[in-house]
């Protein structure tokens, strides 16, 4: 199968690349830096990689089979300022038009347009249980980019395309993300719950996030959104402890709501707003999970 992946080089991306590579699919990554992702992606020279800088030179996407849409500014790297909402909203919309219209385009367009998106699209749903058939439309800037995002991918469909929609939850890795700029306070015994830890987090280990994306690659009559996240969500109090835990680490701190909404601003609503999202399409279909549960999760990413 020949795929064309935006955000190869990004966490999820480059663990996808590999993981599609070793199952001898032929892959063209799309990316800001060639020369980064060529540095980045050397252990896998012996595989059908190429990089590219931009899809200028594609008038349609009829060499490919699938396209994987990862691409996109980190969303907690930065406070939310004007600028930087502009910079989050069109690194994810802009590309996503133009691969639409290259779809358009497209006498024999990809069978599958697998385009991300995260559980942010829900907001702030308290201890509610949710899933995938819940309708939500507020003012949130979280929903507001996932909401336009979504609309635009959605226009690729067609009856020669299915759209699949990956509302993303915290996805735990060993190699970044949002576990390893947790490690270091817990690891010093500092760890603790932000606010009063009520808040619902859901999180995915890396393995079944790649897993899942294969899956509804692999699963011709998956479409619409599906939230990429393990089947039993955790409080933040109890992530923290489990988290403690695995590191054989004391547990009795706790950080404030007001010190992260000083720190963080409106961005702070990454972490205190609470979304217990379900996963009720994929294991409805038949997916499962090799990681459902958090201290399964931890204890293999950690090694201990």
């Amino acid at each position: 199968m020949r795929v064309l992946i935006t955000g190869g080089s990004g966490l999820i991306g480059s663990e996808l690349v590999k993981q599609m590579a070793t199952r001898d699919h032929d892959i063209v990554v799309l990316t800001r830096s060639r020369e980064k992702t060529s540095q980045k992606l050397s252990h896998l020279s012996n595989y059908m990689i190429e990089c590219i800088e931009s899809l200028d030179d594609y008038h349609d996407l009829n060499p490919f089979d699938a396209v994987i849409n990862l691409a996109g500014e980190p969303i907690a790297d930065k406070r939310w300022t004007k600028k930087q909402k502009d910079i989050i909203c069109h690194s994810r919309w802009d590309i996503t038009e133009k691969i639409v219209s290259l779809f358009h385009a497209s006498a024999s367009p990809p069978g599958i347009f697998i385009s991300a998106s995260a559980v942010g699209f829900y907001g702030d749903q308290q201890s509610h249980p949710i899933d995938e058939e819940l309708n939500v439309y507020h003012g949130e800037f979280s929903h507001q980019v996932c909401a336009k995002w979504e609309e635009i991918a959605m226009r690729a469909e067609s009856d020669l395309t299915r759209v699949c929609l990956l509302r993303t939850g915290v996805v735990l890795s060993k190699n970044g993300g949002a576990l390893q700029k947790m490690l270091p306070p817990y690891r010093l015994g500092l760890g603790g719950p932000i606010g009063n830890g009520h808040q619902y987090m859901p999180w995915i280990h890396m393995s079944d996030m790649i897993r899942g994306i294969l899956f509804l690659l692999e699963t011709n009559y998956a479409q619409g959104p599906f939230n990429l996240c393990a089947p039993h969500p955790v409080s933040g109090k109890k992530f923290s402890q489990a988290l403690a835990s695995t590191l054989h680490r004391p547990h009795f701190l706790f950080v404030p709501k007001w010190v992260i909404q000083l720190l963080m601003g409106e961005a702070s609503a990454l972490l205190l707003d609470s979304i217990r999202a379900k996963p009720k399409k994929l294991t409805e279909m038949g997916f499962e999970f090799h990681f459902p549960h958090i201290e399964s999760a931890l204890k293999q990413i950690l090694n201990t």
